[in-house]
């Protein structure tokens, strides 16, 4: 599949991609980037966000590596990382929303 066959993304799949743009994180990281970024309207439960890891893991958009470290229970953790294809995808729909507000802010001014 081509980048944009994945298009439009959901509100979840757009705010794990943006809150792993700038670098890599744990999945608690990304739950906590998650609704702060989009100031409280999208509150990720683990199972949600593991799912969602799932897919895009088997999808290709990210990527996991070890860290090194262990948490409390022992076990590795993970950081997830953006893929070049999730990259692109990101893109993609940031380009997708900025043309949306431009055609919204246009609309508004014929007003």
């Amino acid at each position: 599949m081509e980048p944009h066959d994945y298009l439009p993304l959901t509100e979840t799949s757009f705010f794990i991609l943006l809150s792993l743009a700038a670098s890599p994180k744990h999945g608690y990281a990304i739950i906590k980037e998650v609704e702060a970024l989009s100031e409280g309207r999208v509150v990720l439960a683990a199972g949600t966000l593991y799912s969602a890891l799932r897919r895009m893991l088997e999808d290709g958009w990210i990527e996991r590596q070890d860290d090194g470290s262990t948490n409390d229970e022992s076990r590795e953790r993970k950081l997830y990382s953006l893929s070049d294809l999730g990259r692109r995808i990101f893109e993609l729909e940031t380009k997708r929303l900025h043309s949306l507000v431009r055609l919204t802010t246009r609309l508004e001014a014929r007003q």
